[in-house]
């Protein structure tokens, strides 16, 4: 187990600066995969008329627009030192972005599954998913080791975004699977209702959430 050396309060200032540029790397990181991810779902789920590839998509672009909250987080950190004022405001528009999806992809689920609405199997969703399921879990799990140097609640709900980002691959794979093996049409929608749900649910976790313990600051 790796120790971080402690300043009188906390990490000592050139741990944290260290963290910062690692946050800030993986914040890049995040930003470009995303970008590609979401472009290549939407249009890949509009072509087909997957509900659950679109809502994977938009999810892609909230995870950016978390990360760029994120990235104002860190420069507010850069230029005024830690603040608890910025970070809450981050943790709370990272919440709403959650919030605003669950909420969107869940109206056109059920209004699929009532209109029996049938998506066309779609290969590039197959394999964008699979390869989201590999290259989320590893990003979120470094993420995760730098948001406690940082004290960020913010931070770790960017990990948590992309926690949850690697869960909806999952169900997304499962979903389009399902329909291009079996012809499960309804898997699609199923799975858009799964996606709208884990969103809800870390939304509101993580409106809720308080400052971390051992924050940098008052």
């Amino acid at each position: 187990m790796t120790t971080i050396p402690l300043g009188p309060i906390g990490p000592s200032p050139a741990v944290r600066a260290a963290a910062v540029r690692r946050g800030r790397l993986l914040n890049r990181l995040t930003i470009g995969w995303n970008a590609v991810e979401g472009i290549v779902a939407v249009a890949a789920g509009l072509a087909a008329g997957s509900v659950s590839l679109v809502g994977f998509g938009l999810d892609s672009g909230i995870e950016v627009s978390a990360a760029v909250i994120l990235a104002w987080r860190l420069a507010q950190e850069r230029r005024q030192g830690c603040t608890q004022a910025a970070d809450r405001r981050a943790t709370r528009a990272i919440a709403m972005s959650f919030l605003a999806l669950a909420a969107y992809v869940g109206i056109e689920s059920l209004r699929d599954l009532l209109s029996r609405s049938e998506p066309e199997a779609s290969l590039p969703g197959i394999v964008l998913a699979a390869l989201s399921l590999v290259v989320m879990p590893v990003l979120a799990r470094a993420k995760r080791k730098v948001a406690p140097v940082l004290g960020s609640r913010a931070a770790v709900s960017e990990a948590n975004q992309t926690s949850l980002c690697a869960w909806l691959s999952a169900v997304l794979l499962v979903g389009l699977a399902a329909n291009a093996a079996l012809g499960w049409w309804w898997a699609d929608p199923a799975a858009g209702l799964g996606i709208a749900a884990l969103a809800a649910i870390e939304g509101v976790r993580t409106w809720r959430a308080e400052s971390l313990a051992d924050t940098c600051c008052d």
